[in-house]
């Protein structure tokens, strides 16, 4: 495995602008799923599954108990693999491989939650601030020892005021008097890792000397290495889930370390927060439908076996309801997360790797894909994890089974890596920016579609044949409501929309179901080309697609209620009514179709 570089195969030489879904209708061939998998790829999700399967199942129980030496164990065991050097280059002692293979892997060693958010943590945020911002030196120093699994990476940003407001941190760094240390106070709170790991990338505030910002104190990244004076880790945290990780705060008095731990520039340290905070959200879709899946796995093995009323309790409808709605979230979610993958992936094509500026700014410009991966795949985790704790029912709240662990352990996801609320404020804003600016064609888009409402209700088009003739055309009201909520906000509020966080939230909720819904369908008609059975995927689509229609002409309504009022409301309702209006889809029978299906195959299958 050491020796793969895959490569995902090349499917459009133009590159598909960042945010552009609302605007435009790439075709299912331009987009990355997993029927796209290389041999290599395939290999490795084999590869990761099995030990994830083989050995850190096993030892469960141990982790749990937070028996560190057995998660220290375990990376330097999946570092052998090559699992924890994908984003590594080749010279620091990794395997450099593509986006795609980094994301297979969050996702199959993601069968247990403490171990996954360790590993995760490691390579993620406890890797890529070295790999991207480090110099030739620290390089040279740090990651083969991370890329082995000799050294444990840490990620030290939130404190206890400021969490999500990170810029705003109270630890400072003062340059010492000769000019040869840092001296850090502060500390640092929920720290993965803290209690084991062997190098931190540490944020404070430090004076800027020079430039723009001369005189001012900017949030500013250090490497300290674990045993420096001065730099202590506190307490473990005793977690609602997660509870065979470390979490503990860190405590700096006066910890001094040598000018060459400065990591990157000083008062830059926000782009590298930001820009790791990209990765980490992409990274985190992919560890949750890994997550989904297992619990899926489990639930349809229990309703199988456990009898209620003279039979299986598969065989009752509302458990196949269950168990539909839950295979749905997943093909969803696979499709969501390598889209917005596939998309990095062609976006790094042909970028020189050793230009990390570049890298980071092409991976920047997916900023709202991956924050649309990061609230979507968390909340249909907590969806799944939900579904399957009450197919196990009483059992499903007893520790010994495994509903319950998942349904702890799958909460945090909506808080790491910026919470889903600060999210939806970013999918919002950033594109909101990116329309003002004219980055992004929103605002002809959007007045275009004005015109179009304005003109009054024109003749129904005929819709094409296929299997989803009429899903697609779903797609395209969904984008028009989307885009016609978002123009009457921005009508109403101007520039100071940012300030109704609620009307932000709902125009998110629209714009992240677009994205699911479009990436959904093109998946399925992707399937449908080839030559495998299209009928599941098919039925998911059909299924989430009706779904997803509903809460985007639901959180419609509440923008154009929060946004106008008497003559004005009544218009913009007829409106959303004409744009909303579509015929009906008998999902009971789909998710009946859909549920049989995993029930025959005793696991999740297309």
């Amino acid at each position: 495995m050491a020796t793969m570089t895959p490569v995902p195969p090349v499917r459009s030489s133009a590159r598909i602008a960042g945010g552009s879904f609302l605007i435009a209708n790439p075709t299912a061939a331009e987009c990355f799923f997993p029927e796209d998998f290389t041999e290599e790829h395939k290999q490795i999700a084999q590869t990761t599954a099995e030990f994830a399967t083989n050995e850190i199942m096993p030892v469960s129980d141990a982790i749990e108990a937070k028996d560190f030496a057995v998660t220290r164990r375990l990376i330097k065991e999946a570092a052998e693999l090559g699992l924890t050097s994908a984003d590594i280059p080749e010279e620091y002692g990794g395997l450099e491989m593509d986006k795609a293979t980094s994301a297979i892997i969050a996702e199959n060693i993601s069968k247990q939650g403490s171990f996954s958010v360790a590993f995760s943590a490691h390579t993620g945020i406890g890797t890529l601030p070295l790999v991207w911002y480090g110099t030739p030196a620290q390089k040279q120093k740090y990651l083969p020892r991370l890329a082995d699994g000799t050294f444990v990476g840490a990620y030290a940003l939130s404190e206890s005021t400021s969490g999500s407001d990170a810029v705003n941190a109270r630890c400072r760094a003062v340059l010492s008097d000769d000019g040869q240390q840092y001296i850090l106070n502060g500390e640092k709170m929920w720290i993965t890792n803290a209690g084991f790991a062997d190098i931190f990338t540490v944020f404070a505030k430090c004076e800027v000397k020079e430039g723009k910002d001369a005189g001012k104190e900017k949030l500013t990244a250090f490497l300290i290495e674990k045993g420096t004076p001065g730099f202590t880790p506190g307490k473990e945290e005793h977690k609602l889930g997660i509870r065979g990780s470390s979490t503990c705060p860190l405590i700096l008095t006066d910890c001094r370390i040598p000018v060459a731990n400065l990591l990157g520039e000083v008062g830059k340290g926000h782009h590298i927060a930001f820009n790791i905070l990209n990765v980490g959200r992409y990274k985190l879709g992919n560890a949750a439908v890994g997550g989904a899946r297992m619990a899926l796995n489990n639930g349809i093995k229990y309703s199988k076996e456990r009898k209620a009323f003279g039979k299986s309790i598969s065989e009752f409808g509302l458990i196949q309801e269950k168990l539909a709605d839950m295979a749905t979230g997943i093909f969803a979610g696979e499709a969501v997360c390598y889209r917005t993958v596939g998309l990095i992936d062609d976006a790094l094509r042909g970028v020189d790797k050793n230009d990390t500026a570049e890298i980071q700014k092409r991976i920047e410009e997916y900023a709202v894909e991956c924050s649309i991966v990061k609230v979507w795949a968390s909340e249909m985790l907590d969806m799944v994890v939900d579904q399957n704790l009450q197919i196990f029912a009483g059992y499903g709240y007893v520790e010994e089974y495994p509903a319950e662990r998942a349904y702890r352990d799958a909460r945090i996801n909506r808080i790491f890596e910026g919470t889903n609320e600060i999210n939806r404020l970013i999918i919002t804003g950033w594109l909101m920016k990116s329309a003002m600016s004219g980055k992004l064609a929103l605002m002809p888009a959007i007045k275009a579609l004005m015109d179009e409402v304005m003109a009054g209700p024109s003749p129904r088009g005929d819709e094409s044949d296929g299997p989803l003739s009429a899903e697609l055309n779903l797609l395209a009201q969904a984008k028009k409501l989307t885009l016609f909520a978002a123009g009457a906000a921005t009508q109403k509020y101007m520039a100071k929309l940012a300030d109704e966080q609620e009307v932000m939230g709902a125009i998110a909720d629209m714009i992240i179901e677009v994205f699911a819904m479009e990436s959904t369908l093109l998946r399925a008609l992707k399937i449908s080309t080839g030559k495998s059975s299209s009928e599941i995927p098919v039925a998911m689509a059909r299924i989430y697609a009706s779904g997803a229609f509903e809460k985007i002409e639901l959180a419609a309504r509440r923008i154009i209620s929060a946004v106008a009022e008497g003559d004005m409301l009544r218009t913009q309702l007829t409106i959303l009514r004409r744009l909303s209006k579509h015929d009906g889809t008998d999902t009971i029978s789909l998710r009946r179709l859909v549920a049989r299906h995993v029930i025959q195959a005793g696991k999740y299958a297309l």
